[in-house]
């Protein structure tokens, strides 16, 4: 089991990463998913999520875009593997577990952080899950 610190880590870095450990068999947790930074202009970024959830269908049918920020990151990382509804893609999602936070469970367990390297524009999945 990899334990993944999502603090100050980029989203789509982490997301590829847990995306293919997943693949390879590994169980993954992401913990902090709020504090996961999407690197970029932060209006244009804004408005490509607002655009989606405007976008979607009826509210019975879908498709559905989720608000908080564990089913953002999850969300995220489903769209990096191959056929998330079959297969070896299906069996990788159910292997992926976000948290908001950390729970009392992982607390004292070591973690793998993904710390952004350079100064750039960004934004937290938190402020957009907002």
């Amino acid at each position: 089991m990899k334990i993944i610190d999502g603090k100050n880590a980029v989203l789509g870095r982490l997301a590829s990463y847990a995306a293919k450990e997943a693949l390879k068999g590994e169980d993954i947790v992401i913990l902090n998913c709020e504090q996961v930074i999407i690197t970029g202009n932060k209006r244009d970024i804004r408005e490509t999520f607002e655009s989606k959830r405007r976008r979607v269908g009826s509210g019975q049918k879908g498709p559905k875009h989720s608000r908080t920020a564990d089913k953002i990151v999850k969300r995220t990382i489903r769209g990096m593997l191959p056929n998330h509804r079959k297969g070896r893609g299906k069996i990788a999602l159910k292997k992926i577990n976000c948290f908001i936070g950390i729970p009392k469970e992982f607390e004292k367990r070591k973690k793998i952080s993904g710390k952004r390297e350079k100064k750039t524009k960004f934004i937290s999945v938190k402020e957009i899950s907002k």
